[in-house]
């Protein structure tokens, strides 16, 4: 679905617009590094790997994934959005990527934040939550810095590269 308008964000010199097919090369360059899907459920082989999701972007269903590019100057250094949406739920998960030069600067937990509560404004949610793989420490960390509790573990949720991998799931809730 596309996104009329994106959320303000507070770290300086970022900003977020919709993510756009034109950004496919940028952000596949950096997907494509091991140490960034390392600890991630992608499984890209080539830039058309990403494709399908731009058609989901562009669907008009109320319940297609959302899609923000996360900007510095011109350079698109990551993305966030939600997918998993559920109008008679009211919930979404939350997810996002952010090039390796970007890490540990506080800017995913920024971002993260500044989604979380706008979508909770923009669409009415109550419940956003975040499945992570276990082997990742640094998403966990970003959840738990965004106010987002552990739930529990979701063992062989999802498939990555061939395999299940186990997957541990937080939640955030409109009233926390």
């Amino acid at each position: 679905m596309r996104i009329k308008k994106a959320p303000e964000l507070s770290y300086p010199g970022l900003s977020l617009r919709q993510l756009e097919r034109t950004d496919i090369p940028a952000w596949y360059a950096y997907l494509s590094q091991v140490e960034v899907i390392q600890h991630t459920s992608w499984n890209l082989n080539t830039q058309e790997d990403l494709l399908p999701l731009f058609d989901a972007i562009d669907s008009m269903c109320p319940t297609s994934i959302r899609r923000l590019a996360i900007i510095d100057g011109p350079d698109l250094i990551g993305t966030i959005g939600l997918h998993t949406v559920s109008d008679v739920n009211r919930s979404a998960e939350i997810a996002y990527d952010l090039a390796p030069a970007y890490w540990g600067k506080g800017i995913t937990s920024s971002v993260c934040a500044a989604v979380t509560q706008w979508a909770f404004l923009e669409y009415g949610l109550v419940r956003i939550q975040g499945s992570v793989l276990e082997s990742n420490l640094g998403s966990a960390n970003v959840l738990r810095n965004c106010g987002f509790q552990y739930e529990g573990k979701l063992r062989a949720f999802r498939m990555v590269r061939g395999r299940p991998g186990n997957f541990d799931l937080y939640a955030r809730l409109h009233t926390d």
